[in-house]
């Protein structure tokens, strides 16, 4: 470590280049929050949307069930 020397300048171009990426970065993650924040107000203000999710979440696993019973019926159909 005795021959290692750092060299403490920094370009102009580097500090643009991460003010650049700082701020598109800051732009995106408030963009994202927003779009959750709207999100999260259409399904709290509108009771029907969870109530579809709700039913639909049960008629997949119900379709899931009988998937299942008939994979079993023709597996022991060809054993």
């Amino acid at each position: 470590m005795s021959g290692l020397k750092l060299d403490r300048t920094v370009g102009i171009g580097i500090i643009v280049t991460l003010a650049i990426q700082s701020g598109g970065a800051f732009m995106w993650g408030g963009s994202a929050e927003a779009r959750l924040q709207n999100l999260e107000k259409t399904t709290t203000t509108n009771p029907l949307i969870t109530e579809r999710i709700v039913r639909m979440e049960e008629q997949m696993t119900m379709v899931r069930q009988s998937l299942e019973r008939i994979e079993r019926r023709l597996d022991q159909e060809q054993n």
